[in-house]
């Protein structure tokens, strides 16, 4: 297409228009995107409610479509609201101005992460009901507020109330990840969260004589032992090319604090650590390591958990879940070549699996660089307008599942 066409297109202009409201964080503001998508449901003839499981700052949108038997299990379509922080002296062009240039590509904040996904489905089911097209089960669309501060504000508390209860979910769709070839990941699990910090005390003195059982001798032992975990995983990913990152474990030294001056031997230390463990890993057997490991430093350790998640089972990708038998079906008859995958990072379909929800992560962003999080984020128009036709199939193979 040319940028004529694509600049007079109304689903790639509703796209631009929710891209430039700035829902971003350290402080975002939801009302003004809650009011383009209330006039998004009026425009759909959808009734449309929200919310407020944490507060009035915060507000969950859920946009339904019911259908010819309500008692099924619905469909739910759940995007985030809220993007990341910009440091705008690192575009090219302004992070909210949805600016899109000679080839269709659309520049802005929250393009591929994930606003885009929350577009495509009310762009499919516009498509849809023009169509005059009717399903068996309920769609429900959720826009949810914080997923990037891990949704405490949102989908994680959300989920446990009477309303979320009331939408009988069924099966989820939510976010993936962009991909530079043809292959498009679908993610159907997630790596435990856990992130910590170590806390080592000890004898305090001079910094020029040599006292034993000093913080620093403890927590360097921590770091050596952390470290080598680390560096199994990496040999791990390195020597078998049919892993990827969400198959292995990570672990990243995020933080090291302490001390008051440099001649001052400190009493207190730490170390913070952000780890994703894999689906292999025996949680209980990790900390009974991790407490061997202050117990081996000299005591004094203590390890303070900042997150700490339970395992949360993968959705089951076989015929014994009838929601993937009906997805897979709709990407092979659209010819699309899907690859299944562990999460590297986190999303809210890890609230709907820990409900026994099946839920599937996926973007259809292929020929896209992975941009989410990073400077000069965009989505190409003729990438944006395909992927509508892809998710009105997905959609309808998974509200007419009997």
């Amino acid at each position: 297409m040319s940028y004529e066409l694509w600049d007079n297109d109304e689903e790639i202009n509703y796209f631009r228009e929710y891209l430039r409201i700035p829902t971003v964080h350290p402080d975002p503001n939801y009302e003004p995107a809650v009011d383009f998508l209330k006039r998004q449901a009026k425009e759909l003839d959808l009734p449309v409610s929200v919310f407020y499981p944490f507060d009035k700052a915060n507000p969950v949108l859920v946009i339904t479509w019911t259908g010819q038997d309500p008692k099924l299990p619905s469909i739910l379509l759940n995007s985030h609201m809220d993007v990341v922080p910009v440091f705008p002296e690192n575009w090219t062009r302004s992070p909210f101005s949805a600016d899109m240039d000679i080839l269709g590509n659309i520049y802005a904040r929250g393009a591929q992460d994930m606003k885009c996904v929350g577009s495509w489905y009310m762009a499919a089911i516009r498509a849809l009901k023009k169509s005059g097209t009717t399903f068996k089960r309920t769609i429900h669309l959720s826009f949810v507020p914080d997923e990037e501060m891990g949704g405490r504000r949102g989908m994680r508390v959300f989920i446990d109330t009477d309303e979320f209860r009331n939408l009988n979910v069924g099966c989820g769709l939510d976010e993936g990840l962009a991909s530079p070839g043809e292959e498009i990941p679908v993610y159907y699990g997630e790596r435990t969260v856990w992130r910590m910090t170590f806390k080592a005390t000890g004898q305090a003195g001079h910094g020029s004589l040599l006292l034993e059982n000093t913080a620093g001798e403890k927590i360097t032992y921590i770091l050596n032992k952390m470290m080598a975990l680390r560096q199994t995983q990496v040999d791990r990913l390195k020597n078998n090319p049919e892993l990827t990152i969400g198959d292995v474990t990570s672990i990243n030294l995020t933080r090291l604090d302490g001390g008051v001056q440099s001649n001052v031997v400190p009493p207190l230390l730490t170390a913070g650590f952000d780890t994703r463990l894999a689906l292999d890993v025996d949680l209980q057997r990790h900390e009974d390591q991790l407490h061997k490991w202050c117990e081996e430093a000299g005591g004094g350790v203590e390890i303070e958990f900042d997150q700490k998640h339970p395992f949360v089972k993968p959705t089951a990708l076989d015929d014994s879940n009838p929601f993937w038998v009906a997805f897979k079906k709709a990407t092979d008859e659209l010819c699309l070549e899907i690859k299944p995958q562990i999460f590297t990072g986190g999303t809210d379909s890890r609230y709907l699996r820990r409900e026994g929800i099946p839920a599937f992560g996926f973007s259809p962003l292929h020929h896209t660089p992975v941009l989410l999080h990073d400077h000069d984020e965009f989505i190409n128009a003729d990438i944006y307008l395909k992927g509508i036709q892809i998710y009105k199939k997905i959609i309808s193979n998974l509200a007419n599942l009997s």
